[in-house]
């Protein structure tokens, strides 16, 4: 595996890999590897001939309030994980090298960053496809994966790629959970023991939604809006949760549903003390 830290040895190595007739598959990340990640690299093996991975916390899609200066890293310890799987390219930029001095451009993508986390992280969405945008001119792949858990960046990049015409195929891998049900994260090592408990409430209340649906599938009645008010509470009866929003959208284009149907995704964000997680899940499945 090369470990490049540059643009131009980056564009150089895709140039020489494409030109040799071989394909790549990027997975991008902003580090701190668990077995979430590591599912992506394998799936992008199988999807081209070479897989790319980058690290890079984008501090364009932090705001003044987050935790970009925290968020976890461990470059030695991720590079030890990727002697699990088959990676070709790992791909180290400096925040310094993805934004020179000068630079002055921004992606927005309008509507689907509108909601969700889009109103609790103004800005944040034009980061995340700024930094997309710039890692899949770079790398050139001919696919790139990315976790179903952050199912708002999945479609806003889905979009991104195809209102630009970029030829890029944007795979979504399914959340990978740990065994007691909670979605891995990086962020989850900041939970302490018992704000871990009261995280499970996510994975909880996509499991209660599920069971009230059973048998269910029939009734084009069902109400939404009920349906939210139940699972908020519930999800805020845990000790030190508080709901950013529980909603039901459409998979496809985040739209509300007021009717739950086989497109339908509960979508949570929350605060488990200064935590912030995600989660989603299809209803029926």
């Amino acid at each position: 595996m090369e470990i490049i830290s540059t643009i131009s040895d980056m564009v150089a190595w895709s140039q020489r890999t494409i030109a040799a007739g071989r394909t790549i598959a990027l997975v991008p990340t902003m580090g701190s590897f668990h077995e979430g990640h590591l599912q992506l690299m394998r799936r992008a093996a199988q999807e081209a001939e070479t897989v790319v991975v980058s690290i890079f916390v984008n501090p364009m899609q932090f705001g003044p309030q987050e935790d970009f200066a925290s968020y976890p890293r461990d470059l030695d310890g991720d590079v030890a994980l990727l002697g699990n799987v088959r990676v070709d390219a790992l791909f180290v930029p400096a925040a310094g090298e993805m934004y020179p001095e000068g630079f002055a451009t921004r992606i927005r993508v309008e509507r689907l960053t509108e909601t969700l986390c889009g109103l609790q992280r103004p800005g944040h969405f034009d980061g995340v496809a700024t930094v997309v945008g710039k890692l899949l001119h770079i790398v050139g792949p001919r696919v790139a994966v990315f976790g179903e858990k952050d199912l708002q960046q999945l479609v806003v990049i889905r979009r991104l790629v195809k209102d630009l015409n970029w030829g890029v195929r944007i795979i979504g891998h399914p959340i990978v959970r740990e065994a007691d049900g909670l979605a891995m994260s990086s962020r989850n090592r900041y939970l302490a023991a018992g704000e871990r408990q009261s995280a499970l409430s996510l994975s909880r209340a996509l499991e209660t939604a599920r069971q009230r649906l059973a048998g269910e599938e029939e009734d084009q009645g069902l109400d939404a809006a009920a349906l939210i008010a139940d699972l908020t509470a519930f999800i805020e009866s845990h000790p030190g949760v508080r709901v950013e929003y529980v909603s039901l959208v459409d998979r496809h284009d985040l739209r509300a549903k007021e009717v739950v149907d086989r497109d339908t995704v509960l979508a949570m964000a929350v605060r488990v003390g200064k935590t912030r997680l995600i989660d989603n899940g299809l209803l029926i499945t």
